[in-house]
């Protein structure tokens, strides 16, 4: 990861990794049987709780790596993996969406707020953010704030989004979005990389 990125570039990325567009399908999907005035409710509630995920992996995103002695190229690389392959999902779509769920019931935390807004990939960045550069903190968590709402809005939008696109319209933007999320994720494999090798 580029070590001058910039608070508008992080959030750009963090909007990328999260895929609102391409979560709207699977949105429509798990709340397809709840009222539409509920569908609200639960989109606002499950993206406030993603967005408290993400702001304590910020918080205690150091002290967890301390902890685990897991050092910065390893987690560059291993979040460049993770990247990768969410990257590939988004590029070739399974029938069950990036990460499946299982959608009998009202959902909470599971797997709305977690996988879906606040998955894995986005919790590498995050951590990957606060311990490349631990003194923009605040920097960083304005970044995850205005990716939490854009990603907030994109999906209360989901029904006039998939009524305009169309099913074709939004697997084209996370086509898109995926074949920018791969480029982010080769870098960062290689930036580990070239940390790693720096110290040898």
């Amino acid at each position: 990861m580029d070590p001058g990125l910039t608070l508008i570039s992080a959030a750009i990325l963090l909007v990328i990794v999260v895929d609102p567009l391409g979560n709207v399908p699977t949105f429509l999907t798990i709340l397809g049987d709840i009222p539409p005035s509920r569908r609200r409710r639960i989109i606002l509630r499950e993206s406030l709780i993603a967005y408290g995920i993400l702001l304590l992996f910020l918080v205690g995103g150091r002290g967890l790596l301390s902890v685990l002695r897991i050092e910065d190229p390893s987690l560059t690389v291993a979040g460049g993996v993770i990247l990768f392959l969410i990257a590939l999902r988004m590029i070739f779509p399974h029938p069950e969406g990036l990460f499946g769920y299982d959608p009998a019931g009202e959902p909470l935390v599971v797997p709305l707020a977690t996988p879906l807004i606040a998955g894995p990939s986005a919790m590498a960045t995050v951590l990957l953010l606060v311990s490349r550069e631990p003194d923009r903190i605040w920097e960083w968590a304005a970044a995850i704030t205005l990716a939490a709402c854009v990603s907030t809005l994109v999906l209360l939008a989901s029904e006039p989004l998939s009524q305009l696109l169309g099913k074709r319209g939004l697997h084209a933007l996370q086509r898109l979005m995926g074949m920018l999320l791969t480029a982010v994720a080769v870098q960062m494999f290689l930036t580990g990389v070239e940390q790693f090798l720096g110290r040898l």
